[in-house]
């Protein structure tokens, strides 16, 4: 299914942006590529069942009879989990553990607009997509790799950091492609996030990830997008 069939939504996308500084990472870690966006939330409506029912059939048909292993973007992404000194089948990056589980038949989880359309998007570009309260991650933001020893708070509790590609803001660590922290959650009240796709630099398309995201956002919630390469 490509973007313009997308199902129609009873939403717009907002069409000025509200942020002066779109986000972006100082420094990023050799062979990724990060797309950011700063999100503007105006109506916590959820997003329609049309749409979420077709991020699972669009997954489904893309693996059907195959797995999520062969998938050259996955692989791509378990390199550089690899280089960075981390597992990828002990941690696995947050595509693959929803992915696994919307194969499996399990519900879409239904948590906040700007959750559920990082996640769909996540669905459709086979990549870590995370969004954090952008009124609690305060640039400057740069990516690193977790060292020994290092922990973070995140939405599973205290998660380990070694070895882990991360984000981290002036107050500390904000985002991983596995988990989240708990100090920058998306949650009910939210309106401002932050958004940021990890992507693998090697075939990245900034005008293709854009073009998608605002399409998505239209459809999807009261969602004003501003993209940022970082």
């Amino acid at each position: 299914m490509g973007v313009s069939e997308l199902p129609a939504q009873p939403f717009e996308l907002l069409p000025e942006p509200r942020y002066n500084t779109p986000m972006r990472a100082e420094t990023v870690l050799p062979g990724w590529a990060l797309f950011f966006s700063d999100w503007e939330v105006r109506e916590e409506a959820p997003l329609d069942d049309g749409l979420i029912a077709g991020f699972q059939e669009r997954l489904k048909g893309e693996f059907a009879g195959r797995d999520l292993s062969s998938d050259p973007v996955v692989q791509a992404v378990r390199k550089l989990f690899r280089a960075a000194g981390t597992d990828p089948t002990r941690y696995r990056p947050s595509f693959e553990a929803l992915a696994r589980r919307m194969l499996k038949g399990e519900p879409f989880p239904r948590i906040h607009p700007a959750v559920d359309l990082a996640n769909g998007l996540s669905l459709r570009w086979h990549v870590p997509c995370c969004v954090a309260d952008r009124d609690k991650v305060v640039p400057p933001v740069r990516m690193r790799v977790g060292a020994a020893g290092e922990t973070v708070e995140s939405l599973r509790g205290p998660f380990p950091l070694e070895g882990k590609p991360l984000l981290e803001d002036a107050s500390g660590v904000y985002s991983t492609p596995i988990t989240d922290s708990k100090r920058a959650s998306v949650g009910p009240g939210v309106r401002r996030a932050v958004f940021v796709a990890y992507c693998p630099a090697e075939g990245f398309e900034a005008a293709r990830l854009e073009a998608e995201m605002h399409a998505m956002a239209a459809r999807a919630a009261r969602i004003d997008c501003a993209a940022a390469l970082g």
